[in-house]
């Protein structure tokens, strides 16, 4: 049986959905919606080991979903332009779809 023939547009969605299933990734994604950061400011809210916080962040960056900036010694992350949401609100525009952050709220 043919596997069915894939767009450009799918590969490179899948790729970005990808990257953004691990938890962490996704979390310091929520946490860069609020606007750009440092390290020690997205770990205040992760809590995790600064070196796999910058291994996620290389991630991140490679995958176009965020960019970075020197500033002094500290390097600022943010959003990309290319995965911030087209309307206003916590969302990530993958080009192929867009994921909303909003408050669980568990059935009772």
């Amino acid at each position: 049986m043919k596997s069915p023939k894939k767009s450009m547009t799918s590969v490179l969605c899948a790729d970005k959905l990808r990257v953004l299933a691990d938890v962490t990734r996704l979390s310091v994604m929520e946490s860069l919606l609020d606007g750009p950061k440092n390290v020690t400011e997205i770990n205040a809210r992760l809590k995790i080991d600064q070196s796999l916080l910058s291994h996620h962040l290389k991630v991140l960056r490679e995958a176009g979903l965020v960019t970075n900036r020197r500033e002094g010694k500290a390097v600022r992350y943010a959003v990309s332009p290319d995965a911030a949401a087209t309307v206003a609100g916590k969302g990530l525009n993958l080009g192929c779809c867009e994921i909303s952050f909003v408050q669980f709220k568990p059935k009772k």
